[in-house]
């Protein structure tokens, strides 16, 4: 299963999220929540959002720590 980071263009609070995921070398798929209609209904006012199948991760303000500790708990490290 792999990790969903919803974004979308022009959003700050996305981009910040984004360089956490790429400082942890996490790997993801970027997906676009204004041009998924069903992104859009689910995550419109929440992104970023980064998921793992239909379960939310993180949203909003990624903290560092955080998801490093989500990311072993989930490898199982």
């Amino acid at each position: 299963m792999e990790l969903v980071f919803v974004t979308r263009e022009g959003c700050g609070l996305c981009e910040k999220a984004e360089r956490v995921l790429w400082a942890l070398g996490v790997p993801y798929v970027r997906r676009d929540v204004d041009s998924d209609p069903e992104l859009f209904r689910l995550y419109t006012f929440r992104v970023p959002v980064l998921l793992l199948g239909d379960e939310v991760l993180m949203e909003g303000l990624f903290d560092e720590k955080a998801l490093w500790e989500k990311m072993n708990t989930l490898l199982g490290g």
